[in-house]
């Protein structure tokens, strides 16, 4: 029988969470406040059409109130920064997320600053970061928060370990490495990151006790480039062609999956890993931002 690392289920870790939030949402609607989350989508994009209609849908089973706003694509900058200026005034929105990317004409930049840093559950404003980077309580970015939950939760505690990250992005791969690095519980490790300009890069995956691959470069890391008994945590999604498929396409991560598993402790699929860990790490983020403004009232 072909031995293969345990699969981290990030949708059954993903209900976990779910299931304490729903309990904080009880709780704060018998104080009379119920979490709002205001998504901002510019544009057709089909992923991020998908990722906006993913994002309501766990609203409505959290008992959130969810404010959609479509603008289009040709939509000005500055009837965009009069949305979130309102958005920011708006007592029974608590969170607000402009989904990315923005089109050509619109400075994310400027965007980004003009979300109100006690709104910004992305968790990208640089006060958030600046919060995140000296370990202070604040929002936390999704994916990586998630990256993180899902290694605790499914027993495999960073403290002391030896994280690699190959990807140095500002959503993924910076903010992990901040996280991972913190003097904290679920954190205390030794980050090293890797990218595009790295030498010898295999010769430094395989020193991850912890691989964390984020480079959106379809099943870039191969068995030869994992530690022997290593935790692999995917967060690459991506699309590649399958005439077999009904869609024509199929997802897949940044990690040769079938290659990988074979010789890792444990990893985690795509679909079905990182990916259900992220909207929910955006719905607690809500939660904690309706919280704080019952503590600060």
């Amino acid at each position: 029988m072909e031995k293969t690392g345990k699969i981290i289920d990030g949708a059954k870790i993903s209900e976990e969470i779910r299931q304490g939030l729903r309990r904080e949402v009880e709780a704060l609607a018998s104080r009379g406040v119920t979490p709002g989350l205001a998504v901002v989508l510019v544009g057709e994009d089909p992923a991020s059409q998908v990722y906006v209609r993913r994002k309501n849908k766990s609203c409505v089973d959290l008992g959130l109130a969810s404010f959609s706003h479509e603008l289009p694509a040709d939509c000005t900058q500055d009837r965009l920064l009069g949305l979130i200026a309102e958005l920011n005034a708006d007592s029974r929105v608590h969170g607000i997320l402009v989904q990315l990317p923005l089109p050509k004409q619109i400075d994310e930049h400027k965007v980004l600053l003009a979300i109100d840093p006690d709104k910004d559950v992305d968790g990208f404003h640089p006060v958030n970061v600046g919060k995140m980077l000296s370990g202070e309580p604040g929002f936390l970015p999704c994916t990586p928060a998630g990256c993180q939950q899902l290694l605790i939760r499914s027993g495999y505690n960073p403290d002391g370990k030896h994280v690699v990250i190959v990807g140095r992005s500002n959503i993924v791969g910076k903010p992990l490495a901040a996280i991972l690095m913190q003097k904290a519980p679920g954190a205390n490790a030794t980050v090293t990151i890797c990218h595009s300009r790295t030498r010898d890069l295999p010769s430094i995956t395989r020193q991850g006790e912890i691989l964390i691959a984020a480079i959106g470069v379809p099943r870039f890391i191969k068995a030869d480039m994992v530690k022997e008994g290593a935790v692999v945590i995917d967060v690459g999604v991506n699309r590649v062609a399958d005439a077999t498929a009904k869609a024509g396409y199929r997802l897949v991560g940044d990690v040769d999956f079938e290659e990988v598993k074979a010789k890792v402790e444990a990893i985690t699929p795509v679909p079905g890993g990182v990916g259900p860990m992220t909207i929910v790490m955006l719905m607690k983020n809500t939660v904690q931002s309706a919280r704080r403004t019952l503590e600060e009232a």
